[in-house]
């Protein structure tokens, strides 16, 4: 009983520290509120700025593809329980992301700056897009994503079912919305700097990169129904290309 209290306890700590990463996130790619952001903070040279904002960047990059793979999952559970393993994964992203906000470097140099109605429209899709990062993950599993309903299900003695493969709502859409949103919160802004860019493009290509290899483990999971799901719903960006390509692949004269 206390081992199965001591693992929930670690799960809500956890996620308590996710949660604090995430607030701070808006607030720091966005230049709101906090003390200190992707474009407010002490100056330092360029060389050294963009050397250690790389730096964090690939640490938190390193991190977070390395130990969501199969391989290092059951290394990790020849230590740690598995009700506990998400929960450790959810943590050290998220100290991650807390020492990149700490020890960012800002770029203030502009690279555009918008107005009136190009702004609102910007600073509406930034919104636009944590909004669907964080729906998104209730729209599988929110509490299985961060380590709590393992954790929960550990404490009452029950059995660790895997999740079945579900597409509900925004899934139907794009493959990734997590990863869309994060996207579109990245690069809509009305004052794009230097700073931002950098973080915007070392974080497009962390993510399109990462894509390949979850892809890679879903179709090892999931099999033939995971494929035809590529076949059906684009990665990142809906719309017209999408069903184009879709019925591009169609014999000829068969019924659209």
């Amino acid at each position: 009983m206390f081992a199965r209290l001591a693992i929930l306890l670690y799960a809500i700590v956890s996620y308590a520290i996710f949660t604090v990463s995430f607030l701070y996130a808006l607030g720091f790619v966005g230049n709101y509120v906090v003390p200190k952001s992707i474009d407010v903070g002490p100056a330092s040279n360029l060389v050294e700025a963009i050397a250690v904002n790389l730096l964090l960047m690939s640490l938190f990059a390193v991190q977070h593809t390395v130990m969501a793979r199969p391989a290092f999952k059951r290394w990790l559970g020849e230590f740690i329980p598995a009700a506990c393993q998400r929960s450790t994964y959810v943590l050290l992203s998220s100290l991650i992301l807390l020492l990149l906000f700490w020890q960012w470097r800002p770029i203030p140099a502009p690279v555009w700056q918008a107005s009136g109605i190009a702004a609102w429209v910007l600073t509406s899709v930034h919104w636009l897009g944590w909004l669907i990062a964080f729906a998104s993950t209730h729209m599988i599993d929110h509490f299985d994503l961060f380590g709590l309903r393992q954790a929960v299900l550990a404490w009452r003695g029950a059995e660790m079912t895997d999740q079945s493969f579900r597409t509900p709502l925004l899934y139907k859409i794009v493959r990734h919305p997590i990863m869309l949103g994060f996207l579109l919160a990245f690069w809509a802004t009305p004052a794009m700097t230097e700073g931002h860019l950098l973080f915007a493009l070392a974080n497009t290509a962390y993510i399109l990169v990462a894509l390949q290899f979850e892809e890679r483990d879903l179709i090892a999971v999931f099999g033939a129904t995971y494929q035809e799901y590529r076949r059906r719903v684009p990665m990142l960006v809906p719309g017209l290309l999408a069903r184009r390509r879709n019925e591009d692949r169609r014999p000829v004269g068969a019924p659209r």
